[in-house]
């Protein structure tokens, strides 16, 4: 009994379901013979005659009569499980995980096109700069600013990004305008690590001049400081590019340049390619590819 496949009961109630061999086989789209083979093996595994046969005509015995409805539940049951499997493959919640910079800054605006687009997916995002394990939670995605290699996972870059100095407009018109190191050197320089200031000045071709401003860990904090007129802030283009829009900090050099790292789509394999994820990747990547990156004026 343990060894009755699954196709024979499929055969069985499509035949009784119908009370018809040809019609069973048509909704099965096999042949008639190959049905006829899949019931005489199931009557003989249950050593129970299924069916009546009259030439053509066939009705259920009091074995078929019990044995219907049970199949039919199963398979039933059998198809609303998988249905909700699929579903929950191209619908329902999706867990992203991201940080609190990138969320803030950057796509926290965004979301309202894809909750528009996409109702069908319970969009969750958590903020976090952890980093995540995916063996022990239920994230399905992680946005990561990074060198693009995790282990055991897939990564895809989204955009890169680039290192701008900004300030307050009061700012340089309290102190006029900032068009060389040494005039930046007169304001408090507000940078999140040595990394960033190193790179940003290296590009000028500059190796020896020294931040004169204590290190903040946190760059919304650090854009707040420079929003207030506490100085030049070195930040990155994708956090502050909508400041710069309204007005609410300017850029006092031209200097634009590219970071080490870059923004980053990261999955498990067997997430990767689910199609809520797939949706997801694709909306992310479509915003991306419309974000201006800065000019060198």
């Amino acid at each position: 009994m343990k060894s009755i496949p699954l196709n024979a009961l499929r055969t069985f109630e499509a035949v009784a379901s119908r009370l018809s061999f040809s019609q069973g086989a048509e909704a099965l789209h096999v042949t008639p013979a190959a049905v006829s083979s899949q019931i005489r093996a199931l009557e003989e595994r249950l050593n129970q005659q299924l069916f009546h046969r009259e030439g053509r005509n066939i009705s259920l015995t009091a074995a078929g009569r019990t044995l219907l409805p049970g199949v039919q539940r199963g398979l039933r049951e059998m198809n609303r499980a998988l249905n909700l499997i699929e579903q929950d493959r191209s619908e329902g919640v999706l867990n992203v995980s991201t940080i609190a910079s990138f969320m803030q800054r950057w796509l926290a605006h965004r979301l309202a096109d894809f909750y528009q687009t996409y109702p069908e997916i319970d969009l969750r995002i958590n903020v976090s700069d952890a980093i995540v394990d995916f063996n022990t939670t239920d994230f399905h995605v992680a946005v990561r600013f990074g060198p693009g290699k995790w282990k055991g996972l897939r990564a895809e870059k989204i955009m890169d990004d680039w290192i701008v100095p900004v300030c307050s407009p009061e700012l340089i018109e309290e102190s006029g305008p900032i068009k060389k190191l040494e005039d930046l050197q007169k304001h408090n320089i507000l940078v999140v690590d040595d990394e960033m200031w190193n790179q940003w000045v290296g590009a000028l071709g500059e190796t020896e001049i020294q931040r004169n401003w204590p290190g903040l860990d946190d760059s919304l904090s650090l854009m707040i400081m420079a929003e207030q007129g506490h100085g030049v802030a070195l930040v990155r283009w994708s956090l502050v590019a909508r400041d710069l829009e309204t007005g609410r900090l300017v850029r006092p050099m031209p200097t634009a340049v590219k970071t080490n790292w870059s923004y980053y789509f990261v999955s498990p394999p067997h997430y990767f390619d689910l199609p809520k994820v797939t949706i997801w990747r694709d909306w992310l990547f479509e915003h991306a590819k419309t974000f201006a990156k800065p000019e060198n004026h």
